[in-house]
């Protein structure tokens, strides 16, 4: 009689611990989905899609805000999609993005058809791509302001070992 209330004991934890593996697995697909789609833009910039993103990954990290004005999300597991590969999620002023290992900026220029930007950014990238999105796919100009919403690739000296790959709101002045 023992051993039965054991084995039954047993098979239930073994249930419940293959439950709670399986809905940490669909959560962290979930999230990998998420984290990589706001970096390419889906959907495009804005408050209410960075907002979105930032409550996600709150709850999985605490941010490092001692670089680059940012703050940098470790989060507990790696995320990919398409080879390239992740464990921090970037915010900083109006861009939402991963922080790809290595310096990938051409590999990523090339997957996601970006083109190479004209200015270094104050020479704090040493190698940057960016794609507009589509008229259809900017924001409307509101209380930010007119700008434009782009999917931008750069490394530098700043992230050593990283690229970022983000989606950026830059306003027009």
């Amino acid at each position: 009689m023992h051993n039965a209330k054991f084995i039954r004991y047993a098979a239930f934890s073994a249930c419940v611990a293959f439950a709670a593996f399986q809905a940490g697995q669909v959560l962290a697909d979930s999230a990998n989905d998420k984290f990589f789609d706001a970096a390419l833009c889906k959907p495009p910039y804005t408050m209410t899609s960075a907002m979105k993103i930032y409550d996600v990954v709150e709850a999985l990290a605490k941010p490092d805000t001692s670089s680059l004005g940012a703050a940098i999300y470790k989060l507990p597991n790696q995320i990919g999609r398409d080879g390239f590969k992740s464990t921090e999620i970037f915010f900083a002023n109006n861009a939402v993005g991963v922080l790809i290992e290595g310096e990938r900026a051409d590999d990523l220029a090339a997957k996601y058809g970006l083109k190479p930007e004209t200015s270094d950014l104050l020479g704090t990238s040493t190698k940057g791509y960016s794609r507009e999105l589509p008229a259809d796919l900017q924001p409307e100009p509101g209380m930010a302001g007119p700008g434009k919403v782009s999917i931008v690739a750069r490394q530098g000296n700043a992230l050593p070992g990283k690229t970022l790959l983000a989606c950026e709101f830059v306003q027009d002045f």
